[in-house]
């Protein structure tokens, strides 16, 4: 038969115990400087992080010591069906590349095919083109204006950039169709013509953006909240940003008024009269003004073009390498041979490597192009503005907090589609 322990028993063990306790030494030496430090994963499936990206951060309690970005996951080898596509073919793909701005994207592969095969379009083209980009800056600005705001708690103001953001793409649809992937731009000119529509749209749109644009910056600049989860959050030393090759908003707001528009001027963007907007702070904070003068600045740059967009036709007259129209391809013999022989079989460019860049919304994108003069790139590489700002955020996130990480991963806007190519 077994018998339950006393309550003196019991009180007994727990004496002995605290006794012990206290006959030992409890001061802690900490030998292993990792014993106060851990390590955490952010993403690739975290809402914050704008994509799939994946952060790997060393954290001293909420105190980022160290960071590793990790891309990749969206890995779609866009630079490896380029070599088994003709160049024509490959311009749907582009669209996928930076998705919040696929006409940007479109004018800058083009421009590199065309400048490998020494072809020039039409002034008109070279116009419209320029509409393209500036609303395509816009529209993507304003997204990320908004999803900023969204990522510090700001939830109205992505619902007023979306609203601005969608009258864009509403003239999107006019002009090629499409509100989305536009596939608009050609080797040689364009899918179709600008219309007056597009210029009564458009026209409407510029009357209010700077409205809207204000109201927006009113609302964020005078929010207590939103100032001190931006401002001194994700420095970037002017040094550092030039060494680690990032470019566009981030750059610029390092203080380095550096802009392939002006510097090294594409399309007719050397008859458009606008400033390149900086900043000196190179903070979150300093980056959302940029965007915000950057916008009115395009819509500068798309009342200029508006008024001196010429007549004429929006194709080179080159059947043997620039597609024919629609129209023509529909109806008659010689139009839809062209057309399939170079969809099918690609132009004949000539043995060489060019490259190309553009100002896009995120920075320099530029297309390498090695040709070995068959209808398809032997290579194609790609320069994304967003890897090469992505690779700088391990310094703009050292010393800051958890919480400081999705108001930096903010400000840089980046887009893994571009990213991971």
């Amino acid at each position: 038969m077994t018998t339950m322990p006393s309550k003196p028993v019991v009180e007994s063990r727990k004496s002995k115990i605290l006794a012990a306790l206290e006959d030992q030494d409890t001061t802690v030496t900490i030998e292993d400087p990792l014993e106060n430090e851990m390590i955490l994963n952010m993403g690739p499936q975290h809402p914050a992080t704008h994509g799939v990206l994946r952060l790997l951060i060393k954290l001293d309690g909420e105190t980022v010591i160290a960071a590793v970005p990790e891309i990749g996951y969206l890995h779609r080898g866009y630079e490896k069906i380029a070599e088994n596509d003709t160049y024509h073919a490959f311009i749907p793909h582009t669209d996928r590349l930076d998705y919040l701005s696929p006409l940007s994207n479109n004018v800058a592969y083009v421009l590199a095919v065309e400048k490998l095969a020494g072809i020039d379009a039409p002034p008109r083209a070279q116009y419209i083109r320029l509409l393209c980009c500036e609303m395509a800056r816009i529209a993507s600005h304003l997204v990320s204006v908004g999803s900023m705001a969204m990522d510090v708690g700001a939830l109205t103001v992505l619902l007023w950039t979306f609203r601005e953001r969608e009258k864009l793409l509403d003239i999107y649809d006019v002009l090629c169709g499409a509100r989305f992937t536009t596939s608009y731009a050609r080797i040689g000119g364009l899918q179709q013509d600008w219309s007056p529509q597009c210029t009564a749209m458009l026209t409407d749109f510029l009357d209010e953006i700077g409205r809207d644009v204000d109201e927006v910056e009113k609302l964020l600049s005078t929010n207590r909240i939103f100032i001190d989860r931006c401002e001194n959050v994700g420095y970037l030393s002017r040094e550092d940003a030039i060494a680690w090759g990032v470019t566009g908003p981030l750059l610029r707001a390092a203080g380095v008024p550096h802009d392939l528009r002006r510097d090294n001027p594409y399309l007719v963007y050397g008859e458009m009269d606008f400033d390149v907007v900086t900043a000196t702070e190179s903070d979150a904070l300093a980056r959302f003004y940029v965007r915000i003068g950057e916008i009115r600045e395009s819509a500068k740059i798309l009342r200029q073009a508006l008024g001196k967009i010429p007549e004429g036709p929006y194709n080179t007259p080159e059947a043997k390498r620039v597609l024919p129209d629609k129209e023509s391809t529909y109806t008659k013999m010689e139009e839809l041979i062209h057309d399939f022989m170079l969809i099918n079989l690609g132009i004949d460019p000539p043995i060489g490597e060019v490259y190309q860049g553009i100002e896009s919304s995120k920075g320099e994108l530029g297309f390498t192009i090695i040709s070995d003069g068959t209808g398809h790139p032997w290579r194609l590489k790609i320069r994304s503005p967003s890897t090469s700002n992505l690779s700088a955020l391990p310094l703009m996130l050292k010393g800051g907090m958890i919480s400081d990480i999705v108001a930096i991963i903010g400000s840089l806007d980046p887009v893994m589609g571009e990213a991971d190519k």
